[in-house]
């Protein structure tokens, strides 16, 4: 056997060991930062902006519905929310989309 770049022999499966003993804790920690997460920045969305539901453009995909990008400058209006105080409550713009 010859020692090569520091190797040494035999230890080449120690990734094996790996333990999952701290799964639960773990799952514990995420669940209690994802509620201080959410209590930091309390009246706004957890998952980001808020964003519209449309329909995909093509045949295959639009009897389907996904988020969009943002809401359309007339539907801000007709909330009265103007564009550029949107963002700072948490709602998204698309100031390219229109209504049909």
């Amino acid at each position: 056997f010859r020692k090569v770049n520091g190797m040494t022999k035999g230890g080449h499966y120690r990734a094996m060991f790996r333990t999952w003993f701290d799964q639960a804790a773990r799952k514990k920690r995420r669940s209690q930062n994802r509620k201080t997460k959410a209590a930091k920045i309390a009246p706004r969305p957890v998952a980001g902006l808020l964003r519209p539901v449309v329909h995909p453009p093509t045949q295959r995909y639009n009897m389907k519905l996904r988020l969009g990008k943002g809401f359309t400058l007339e539907e801000l209006r007709e909330a009265k929310i103007s564009p550029k105080l949107a963002p700072t409550i948490g709602i998204a713009v698309d100031h390219r989309r229109r209504n049909k």
